[in-house]
């Protein structure tokens, strides 16, 4: 079975369900884009992770990090290997060094640990066939039907124009002492749009 090497593209609100966002993976070496469904509190997790932010006190995740490199075993990789009625199926690959493991879990928390344990995130060309999105072909139809994304872009206009951003960034650092991840992102996303980044 040949694997395919998958990224973290980004992650957006979903439009299809309430409450939800979109996790983008992306094929490492091609086009095809792997959308998949996930809850807020792994949305917030993986942010986190992918941010370098770090919570006052750890997360799921952060703790079964901490728990398993306590007793020497780590994540060497992950696995996407099944699309079925709208799941994903997400294999994490264990070791202690001696003994291995396969054990099941859902995708998003598989890629929360895999940004954790700094390890590889693969699925098959089986599951591209069935979910990916190819970027190549969307794009051909974009220019087909005369669309251009630049033109269509509406004026930015944040609650968080008025202030600096000095200011902003002690008022996301507020934001994850509180615990409170959704602000903490947004306040990141509005720095990160006037650094340029």
């Amino acid at each position: 079975m040949k694997k395919i090497r998958l990224e973290v593209i980004g992650m957006s609100y979903s439009q299809l369900q309430s409450g939800a966002y979109a996790l983008i993976l992306g094929e490492a070496d091609g086009r095809r884009r792997l959308p998949i469904i996930i809850g807020s509190f792994e949305a917030q997790s993986i942010a986190l992770e992918l941010e370098k932010m770090k919570p006052s006190r750890p997360l799921t995740h952060d703790l079964f990090k901490t728990f398993a490199t306590t007793f020497d075993i780590s994540i060497t990789e992950v696995l996407i290997h099944k699309f079925s009625d709208g799941i994903f199926y997400a294999l994490l690959h264990c070791t202690n060094g001696e003994q291995k493991a396969e054990i099941d879990s859902r995708t998003s928390d598989a890629v929360a640990l895999a940004l954790r344990f700094r390890c590889p995130v693969y699925t098959t060309e089986e599951v591209m066939t069935l979910a990916a999105i190819d970027m190549s072909e969307q794009n051909e139809l974009l220019e087909i039907d005369g669309q251009d994304d630049e033109n269509d872009a509406e004026t930015y206009i944040s609650e968080y124009d008025n202030y600096e951003i000095e200011e902003l960034e002690k008022m996301m650092q507020q934001a994850i002492d509180n615990e409170d991840y959704e602000k903490a992102s947004l306040l990141r996303d509005e720095i990160k749009r006037r650094s340029g980044a």
